[in-house]
C-alpha cells in the first residue's frame, strides 16, 4: 500500500468518526453547551500526552490562526444546527468546503492537482449539495452553512501547513486541542453560564464520548495531510456525508428521497476517482 493510499484510508475512516461527532452533537437540546462539553474534553484527554511530546516550534503561527478559524467555524456550525436539520447543514457545509480548500491550496500554496483529482472534488462537492438542497432551505439556515463550509476550508488548509511545519503531527494535533479545545470550550461555557451546568449534567457523557472521537477523526485527517496533497484529501473527507446519512436514515428516521440518493451515487462515484488517482 503506497503512502497516498494510507493517508485516504486515514480520511475516510476520520470522515465516519465525523459524522458521528456532527450526530452527537446536533442530538443535543442546548448545542453551544454540547460543543463545550466535546471541546473541553478533547483537550483534558490530550492533556497527559502534552508532557511528553515536543512543542510545536515552527506552528505557533498556523496553530493562532487555526484557533482563530475554529472559533468563526464552530459559532456558525452551531448556529447552522439550531436552525436546521442535520441531513441539511451538515451537507451544505461540507459541500462547500472541498472545492474551496483545493482552490486555496492549489492557488496560494502551489499544491498539485490533477484532472482526475479536479474531476473527483467535482463529483463530490455537487453530490453533497444535491443531499442537501432537495428539500427547502430558508436563507438563515443556508447563510449559517455555507459560512460553515467556508471556515472548513480556511482551517483545513491552516492545519494542513501546521503539522508540515511542526515537529511531529503528534506534536500539532496535541497542542492543537490543548488551545482549541481548552480555550473554545471554555469560552462557549461562559457564554452559555448557567445553562452550560444545567446542560453538562445531563450531557456530560456524549460530550466525553464525542471529545474522544473528536481527537481521532482530526487527528487521523491531520496526520493525513503531512503525507499527502490537501486537494484530494479534503474532498474525500467529505465523504463524511455517506455516514451522516446513513445515520439520518437508519438512527433518525429521516427519508431518503431520490434526489439524495442520487446524491450520495455522486459522492461515492467521487470518492472512487480520488482513491484511484491515488
Amino acid at each position: 500500500m503506497t503512502i497516498v493510499q494510507t493517508a485516504s484510508l486515514m480520511v475516510l475512516a476520520s470522515g465516519a468518526l465525523h459524522a458521528v461527532v456532527n450526530a452527537i452533537l446536533k442530538a443535543g437540546k442546548d448545542k453551544m453547551s454540547s460543543r463545550a462539553l466535546i471541546d473541553g474534553f478533547s483537550a483534558l484527554l490530550v492533556l497527559p500526552v502534552a508532557f511528553i511530546v515536543p512543542l510545536p516550534h515552527g506552528a505557533w503561527h498556523w496553530l493562532a490562526m487555526s484557533w482563530a478559524t475554529h472559533l468563526v467555524y464552530l459559532v456558525c456550525l452551531v448556529k447552522a444546527f439550531e436552525t436546521a436539520d442535520m441531513t441539511v447543514a451538515y451537507p451544505i457545509a461540507r459541500g462547500v468546503a472541498p472545492a474551496l480548500a483545493a482552490a486555496v491550496a492549489v492557488l496560494v500554496f502551489a499544491e498539485p492537482i490533477s484532472v482526475p483529482v479536479t474531476v473527483g472534488i467535482a463529483c463530490v462537492s455537487v453530490g453533497v449539495l444535491a443531499v442537501a438542497l432537495g428539500r427547502h432551505v430558508d436563507r438563515r439556515s443556508l447563510g449559517w452553512a455555507l459560512a460553515t463550509g467556508v471556515t472548513i476550508a480556511i482551517y483545513t488548509v491552516i492545519d494542513a501547513q501546521g503539522v508540515r511545519a511542526a515537529p511531529s503531527a503528534v506534536s500539532y494535533i496535541v497542542w492543537g486541542f490543548l488551545s482549541l479545545g481548552g480555550g473554545i470550550g471554555v469560552l462557549f461555557a461562559l457564554w452559555r453560564g448557567p445553562r452550560f451546568i444545567l446542560a453538562a449534567r445531563t450531557e456530560w457523557k456524549a460530550g466525553l464520548t464525542a471529545g474522544f472521537l473528536s481527537i481521532l477523526t482530526y487527528g487521523l485527517a491531520l496526520a493525513a495531510y503531512r503525507m499527502a496533497d490537501i486537494p484530494r484529501l479534503a474532498a474525500l473527507r467529505e465523504t463524511s456525508i455517506l455516514f451522516a446519512t446513513a445515520i439520518a436514515v437508519f438512527v433518525l428516521k429521516e427519508k431518503l428521497t431520490a434526489g439524495r440518493l442520487a446524491g450520495i451515487v455522486a459522492i461515492a462515484a467521487g470518492a472512487g476517482v480520488l482513491l484511484a488517482s491515488g
